[in-house]
């Protein structure tokens, strides 16, 4: 698992004070680094190898601003070219937003997807879901 530690900025709350429900994909993204780092060690975008195929994203709580948040991240379900990772947001000690994406192995020349290498696939077994 791996864990991102965010403090809100002022400019990402709504009218309410709350922050805004549109910057939680954006903050789950960011904490998604650690996983793109395995396809691409360098992060160059001209060796890009994934793309994003689907996002899910669940508000179970509110998030405020003043306090920081913790963004846990975790391979949930690996297959042959794409695989799943599962992200919660925390505050205060306790889950606020959950999220799952699924993104997908790629190869941008042929515009296909490809499988996913072995030992890709075994660092993302050392971060699965528990």
């Amino acid at each position: 698992m791996f864990e991102q530690h965010i403090t809100p900025r002022f400019s990402e709350t709504d009218a309410l004070g709350h922050i805004n429900n549109t910057v939680v994909p954006v903050w789950f993204e960011q904490a998604r680094r650690p996983v793109f780092k395995l396809f691409t060690p360098d992060l160059d975008p001209g060796k890009w190898r994934l793309i994003i195929a689907r996002i899910e994203v669940d508000f179970v709580g509110e998030l405020h601003y003043g306090t920081d948040v913790v963004i846990r991240t975790s391979v949930d379900n690996v297959g042959n070219t794409s695989f799943r990772v599962a992200q919660e947001v925390w505050q205060q000690g306790k889950v606020r937003v959950k999220g799952l994406a699924t993104l997908v192995h790629y190869d941008y020349q042929t515009q296909r997807s490809k499988p996913i290498p072995d030992y890709i696939r075994e660092q993302l077994a050392q971060h699965r879901s528990e």
